[in-house]
């Protein structure tokens, strides 16, 4: 479909989403094969949002491909974990809609369009305590693509994010990824990684950039795909900059369109169905980020991993017509910690820490030198004991590791051998020391304190074991750990010189604090009535999990399947095939 529509002040849809990551293209491209005519706008220059940076998981319980594996359970289970994970936060209506709607959700995308699934079968809940945690089963990927397939529109797609890729060379969780962190180990991993480099470089030669697509760009590439075979029109540098509705007195107000600059000029677009916010949420709004994040006291503190067109468009569009945005959640947020990463060219990026603190031979520790949490539990996990414990007013924690652990897993952005460890030592991003007093002091760390924290932990983990916090101890931590280390995956003393560690911050994946819905994914006024016409998925919508973060994939997978839900909605279909 055109880039861009023609130089004309209106234009005529069923249904109109605003943004176009995993929930806005997921109700798109659902409309559309439902027989509505559909319009995406979306604000940046390139499509996909924050999900073409993320790592593309999706919570679905139930899913199909695990059933195909011969993994069984009862609905019931996840609904039990979801009970406990949540407490007051859980809103049974909106659980139980997800919990309905998400295996039909895959079963639809997988028979009818371009996205095709892989099995996270063996990713388990990431709190394996909790009455109903699954072990596996529960989380499913979109299937790597051959970007060749989407001809001219793969120049209109965000690329992978370049913190968390190799060279522009996403790689994927699980087998791709164990590859690369085992390929001085594993003659069959070694050779894995010098084939998928090696067509990799053949692909930048040729086309300037990664051609096989995994994780959250593949799972944008393949919707993407989907809504254009659909007919659905992508219109691109092309945000919403006001909602049209009728409040015709008696009536209810019902939301009928939008106005959009275009590059060619505002445009009103009427909507007959009606208006799906999918903008990000606001992890880019310092104003909101100060009034709602702990600890935040300017607002940029936080480091935010969302594209800057993340930045509480859909929000403010919902508010204008009557729409509340939930502040009464646990956490306002998806925290993630994150470190600054500094480039020659005078500019940062910001890196997740997500695959190393699981593996055997790393702590975190606040400046006071101690540790604070699991290490191998969830990020959010994670970012959220260094919200609460970190000292004075820099809430900041070091992740610490020797050299035996930088040169086998990395370090933050600092990849393993055989990449080198000196550049990044020489920007700064990386503190180094010949012993852990003298790390401690290039960090301005208690030196004290932090020597008797590593020797304390030495002596256990030449064991495997750590009694202070339990490392190792579920399966969420042993899927994060290193399978071919014994006796505990996750566990190693921290002895070799130099010794290496890392600063990171608060930082997130998105937000949880979105428009008030119910479970048809209709936006909410201040005393509770559905805003006709008005929808909201992903993180513009208020997160179902109350603010917690029970499991990998709770952002993407609620949020293709309630863009899947709003668009049933408009179509009027009621049943499931």
């Amino acid at each position: 479909m055109p880039a861009n529509p023609a130089p004309t002040s209106t234009a005529d849809c069923d249904v109109l989403v605003i943004g176009s990551g995993a929930a806005g293209l997921s109700a798109a491209v659902t409309a559309a094969w439902h027989g509505l005519k559909v319009i995406v706008v979306e604000k940046d220059a390139v499509f996909g949002g924050a999900t073409a940076w993320s790592g593309g998981w999706m919570w679905v319980p139930c899913n199909p491909l695990a059933r195909r594996a011969g993994i069984v359970e009862d609905r019931a289970l996840p609904r039990t974990y979801l009970e406990h994970e949540l407490g007051d936060r859980f809103d049974a209506a909106i659980v139980d809609a997800f919990l309905d709607a998400a295996p039909n959700m895959v079963a639809f995308f997988d028979t009818h369009t371009s996205l095709q699934f892989s099995d996270g079968n063996a990713i388990a809940d990431i709190h394996g305590d909790t009455p109903g945690a699954g072990t596996g089963g529960r989380s499913v990927i979109a299937a790597p693509y051959d970007a060749r397939k989407l001809g001219a529109l793969l120049g209109r797609l965000r690329k992978t994010m370049r913190e968390t890729s190799f060279i522009g060379m996403p790689i994927m969780a699980g087998a791709d990824l164990s590859a690369f962190l085992t390929m001085t180990r594993s003659w069959r991993s070694l050779w894995h990684v010098t084939r998928r480099v090696g067509k990799h470089l053949l692909d930048l030669a040729l086309h300037g950039r990664a051609m096989h697509l995994v994780n959250g760009v593949a799972l944008i590439a393949r919707l993407a795909k989907s809504a254009d075979d659909l007919g659905v029109q992508l219109w691109e540098s092309s945000p919403a900059r006001s909602l049209i509705h009728d409040d015709t007195p008696g009536d209810t107000a019902r939301v009928t369109g939008a106005v959009v600059d275009t590059p060619n000029g505002p445009v009103t677009i009427h909507a007959t169905k009606g208006v799906v916010l999918a903008a990000g949420g606001f992890p880019n709004d310092i104003a909101r980020r100060k009034a709602m994040f702990p600890r935040t006291p300017t607002g940029h503190e936080h480091l935010a991993l969302p594209p800057l067109g993340a930045s509480g468009d859909g929000l403010r569009l919902g508010e204008s017509v009557g729409g509340k945005v939930a502040d009464d959640l646990v956490t306002p947020a998806a925290w993630c910690p994150v470190s600054t990463v500094p480039y020659k060219d005078g500019t940062a990026g910001h890196f997740p820490h997500i695959i190393e603190r699981g593996k055997p031979g790393i702590i975190g520790v606040l400046a006071d030198g101690r540790r604070f949490v699991n290490e191998a539990n969830g990020y959010y996990d994670y970012a959220k004991a260094m919200l609460d414990a970190a000292p004075g007013d820099d809430v900041a924690s070091w992740l610490i590791c020797d050299h035996t652990f930088q040169r086998r897993y990395g370090l933050g952005i600092s990849r393993p051998f055989p990449l080198p460890v000196g550049p990044f030592v020489r920007s700064g991003y990386l503190k180094t020391g010949d012993t852990i007093d003298a790390l401690a002091r290039a960090c301005g760390i208690d030196h004290d304190a932090l020597c008797k924290t590593v020797d304390d932990f030495n002596r256990h983990a030449r064991n495997g074991e750590d009694p202070q916090f339990g490392r190792g101890s579920t399966p969420y931590n042993r899927k994060q750990g290193d399978a071919l280390h014994r006796p505990n995956p996750c566990v190693a003393p921290i002895e070799r010189a130099p010794f290496y560690a890392v600063k990171v911050q608060p930082g997130s994946f998105g937000t949880f604090a979105g428009l008030k819905t119910n479970a048809h994914a209709q936006v909410l006024d201040a005393g509770g009535a559905p805003i006709g016409g008005l929808y909201a998925a992903g993180t513009d919508m208020a997160s179902m999990m109350g603010g917690y973060y029970p499991a990998g994939g709770i952002n993407l997978g609620p949020a293709t399947t309630f863009g899947y839900i709003a668009a049933r909605h408009m179509a009027g279909v009621t049943e499931y095939e």
